[in-house]
């Protein structure tokens, strides 16, 4: 398996956030965790880049045990990630923010540059590589972040709520970028989002999480129409995917 968690548990003060949680998919794959709010769906995503301790079970990445290493280490072995909220430093460029994923593997500035610029390139925001993170709307600071990941050079990218907060013409066009990155680049690809459209036309196979578990587990098809989803998800709604 490319990527495999076995029954992680994660604990914040006596409370298990996760329990007994059960993921794992091939390498090439496009993967969706959904959920309601508070399910536990991006305490998983940091658990797996490092940032959240696991308190029991195991991670692996490419049939090594990665469960608990420091998250610098985690990310030159090949997963990097966007956040639910933008990370990117406010107060540098563009350029610099990009450069900053792109020095995880590069040390020699020139490299560096030239990767940044690459993946500025790639996310289309060729020609503002001077514009401080703090003064790009909320569409490019998206792309920024998702430039930035991608300068670390993964094989396994992170989505945790890249389409909130755009609009429905941006989602569509963040849409496209993502598909560019699994397409073109190659990439492995875990997304946390709740805009559900999103998932169910992107996603090769679907995780869902309520109160920390899974409960559920499939194509999307499968699992949009899995009765316990629809309860969990939408309190009895008719079908995940209209969402």
């Amino acid at each position: 398996m490319f990527l495999k968690a076995e029954n992680v548990t994660i604990t914040f003060g006596g409370v298990n956030a996760n329990q007994n949680v059960n993921v794992s998919f091939e390498k090439g794959q496009i993967v969706g965790l959904i959920g309601p709010n508070g399910a536990g769906k991006s305490t998983f995503f940091k658990a797996v880049i490092g940032f959240n301790r696991v308190a029991s079970g195991h991670i692996y990445f490419k049939d090594e045990e990665i469960t608990n290493q420091e998250p610098y280490k985690i990310c030159r072995k090949g997963i990097s990630t966007t956040f639910q909220k933008a990370q990117a430093f406010p107060d540098m460029t563009l350029e610099e923010s990009v450069r900053v994923g792109a020095y995880c593997r590069i040390k020699n500035k020139k490299e560096a540059m030239a990767k940044a610029q690459e993946m500025i390139n790639f996310v289309g925001l060729t020609g503002k590589e001077k514009a401080k993170i703090s003064k790009l709307n909320m569409y490019d600071r998206k792309k920024a972040e998702l430039a930035a990941a991608l300068a670390t050079q993964p094989e396994l990218l992170l989505l945790d709520e890249l389409f909130a907060g755009l609009v429905p013409s941006e989602v569509e066009l963040i849409l496209k970028y993502v598909k560019k990155v699994s397409e073109e680049l190659g990439i492995t690809l875990l997304i946390v989002e709740h805009v559900l459209r999103v998932v169910m036309s992107l996603c090769d196979q679907v995780f869902v999480l309520e109160n920390g578990q899974i409960i559920a587990s499939g194509s999307p098809e499968e699992v949009a129409n899995n009765p316990e989803v629809i309860r969990a998800y939408l309190g009895g709604d008719s079908n995940v995917a209209a969402g």
